[in-house]
């Protein structure tokens, strides 16, 4: 602390913070619930596509392959924010209207799930030939050896990469605040309109998608730990 008095730092910036806190807890708390419900739902919507999608570029499943080839080109190689806005302002030119809880929720999962196809592509494919041709000595099929052999092994494989998209995933909802969803982010640009607490306000933001992050980064390590592969593979 005394370093950081030296530096000119003053120590009541921490009540400050914490009074912006006590102020606006309410708003706070609502914003996050709704960032922690989109995030929840885009990234379990997000490892079903990877699954899927990701399983059926590596087993070159006719037509889904190319299909999902040609979705995961569109949305790595655009911007996210170019695809919220067609989601919000360019569907209704054709008759599509949707809600900002909708389009919120929809955008970072097709985004997410566009990565988590190639993270899971990457994982089955490398998974040791050897080990599904043992699958089909034992008589199992080809369902019945991407269920007991190929998923189990390459899915642990995707994993960590898998974990930075989720990651991404959390952190890409706070550009909701461009239709004006009520999320945390927007939330937060709200009340620091009308109290003029700038700073106070984005050291909570940020503070705030620190805590989720780690908390989110921690519990998935620790599923990566549990689910390891043996090193002789």
């Amino acid at each position: 602390m005394s370093s950081l008095l030296a530096l000119g730092f003053d120590p009541s910036f921490f009540s400050d913070v914490w009074s912006f806190v006590d102020a606006n807890a309410d708003e706070l708390q609502a914003g996050l619930r709704r960032t922690l419900l989109v995030s929840a739902i885009a990234i379990a919507g997000a490892f079903f596509i990877g699954l899927v999608l990701g399983a059926a570029r590596a087993h070159r499943v006719p037509v889904v392959s190319q299909l999902a080839a040609v979705y995961v080109e569109v949305i790595r190689n655009t911007p996210i924010l170019v695809q919220i806005f067609f989601l919000f302002y360019g569907l209704p030119q054709i008759g599509v209207r949707l809600e900002a809880f909708t389009v919120a929720w929809l955008a970072v999962m097709i985004w997410g799930g566009a990565f988590n196809t190639e993270n899971f592509r990457a994982g089955f494919e490398a998974v040791p030939a050897r080990l599904r041709e043992a699958g089909f000595a034992l008589g199992f099929g080809g369902i019945s050896t991407f269920l007991n052999v190929t998923l189990p092994i390459g899915g642990r494989i995707a994993l960590p990469s898998s974990i930075n998209t989720y990651i991404s995933v959390v952190k890409n909802t706070s550009l909701m605040y461009v239709i004006s969803y009520p999320e945390l982010t927007t939330t937060v640009l709200q009340v620091q309109a009308l109290t003029l607490q700038t700073v106070e306000a984005f050291t909570v933001l940020a503070a705030t998608y620190l805590i989720i992050v780690w908390t989110l980064s921690a519990l998935i390590r620790f599923l990566e730990s549990h689910l390891a592969l043996p090193k002789a593979l």
